[in-house]
């Protein structure tokens, strides 16, 4: 699903943020996604598997992850996999850009202060 260079970014829900930023290093499974969050988050936000499983199935429709299946070496079974594509990649980038422009703008206004409250 493209989406124009230009379009306005709106702030990305805790869950879908953190599922990204999850899945920008390497594919995980959705038990290591939930691992991966906690490990973000120094364990201050938590996803549980009803909130995360949601996430990923709108994630998947929107295009920003893919998900395949991958044997376990040993055990034969598979494992559902998730890995962030391009687009996912692209919003992530641009909400992290976003999130920075709020934090310039209120490190600018709290030195303007002088540290006034």
């Amino acid at each position: 699903m493209a989406h124009a260079e230009n379009e306005t970014v709106t702030p990305l829900p805790a869950a879908t943020l953190y599922v990204l930023l999850a899945l920008a290093s390497e594919d995980r499974h959705g038990y290591g996604i939930i691992q991966e969050v906690s490990r973000l988050s120094s364990a201050t936000y938590r996803v549980g598997s009803g909130t995360l499983y949601d996430n990923l199935k709108k994630l998947l429709h929107l295009e920003w992850v893919e998900d395949y299946e991958e044997q376990e070496s040993g055990s034969g079974e598979t494992r559902r996999m998730y890995r962030i594509t391009d687009e996912g990649r692209r919003i992530l980038a641009a909400d992290v850009s976003r999130m920075k422009r709020i934090v310039r703008v209120a490190n600018r206004m709290l030195a303007d202060e002088g540290g006034k409250a």
